[in-house]
């Protein structure tokens, strides 16, 4: 099992060396500075706590100071242990038959063109939506003088029993904004000097998002 955290930042294709034009999206991947290493001794389980992202300057008191994303003296007093700065994310990775120790660095190379991952990703928030848009309804039929039902979403409820709207329903709503794993993807291409990897197909995610990769378990 390995795993990274990394930015998306687009979609592009690149060739191969057959010709054929294959469609990517390049994720910055690391580096994640190890702030905590957790044991089955101490913690019950192992895992890396990882920092990841822009850093983050100490909170600053008094009127006026500026207090979005920065680090307060606890978190600060936190990475201090491990020598690591105050950063943006601070996620738990596992990654076996690596050792790792405070201040050391999970980069992208760790991966390898062909790998097998599973990409987590929050995905582009729509806002509120409606049935056919959501849930990819069909629609109502255009004829009998139905001139105002294309849309509509149909009956939502019983009227004898049980008489309310059953939980789950599928109706209009916020679209989006939601945790969504793509999974046994391949990696086509990895650029360790530059922190870069080229995950074939979609990522969940706008652009500038926070994304996990890690080994796949699954297949198709």
């Amino acid at each position: 099992m390995k795993e990274i955290l990394g930015t998306k930042l687009g979609c592009t294709r690149i060739f191969m060396d057959d010709g054929s034009a294959v469609p990517v999206t390049v994720v910055e991947a690391g580096p994640c500075p190890v702030v905590q290493v957790k044991t089955e001794e101490t913690d019950g389980y192992a895992a890396y706590q990882v920092a990841f992202g822009k850093e983050r300057p100490l909170r600053k008191s008094g009127a006026g100071s500026k207090r979005t994303r920065q680090a307060n003296k606890p978190m600060a007093g936190h990475y201090t242990k491990s020598g690591v700065a105050p950063r943006q994310y601070l996620r738990e990775l596992r990654i076996d038959d690596v050792e790792l120790n405070p201040g050391d660095e999970v980069k992208a190379d760790i991966f390898a063109v062909g790998d097998r991952v599973d990409v987590t990703g929050t995905s582009r928030g729509l806002g509120f939506a409606g049935g056919m848009k959501r849930h990819h309804f069909q629609g109502a039929n255009k004829t009998h003088g139905q001139s105002d039902r294309w849309r509509a979403p149909g009956s939502i409820g019983q009227s004898s029993y049980p008489s309310r709207v059953l939980k789950g329903l599928r109706m209009a709503g916020r679209m989006g904004n939601e945790t969504v794993t793509v999974i046994n993807t391949e990696i086509v291409k990895v650029i360790g000097d530059e922190n870069l990897i080229l995950i074939k197909g979609n990522v969940p995610g706008k652009r500038g998002s926070l994304v996990k990769i890690k080994t796949s378990t699954r297949n198709r």
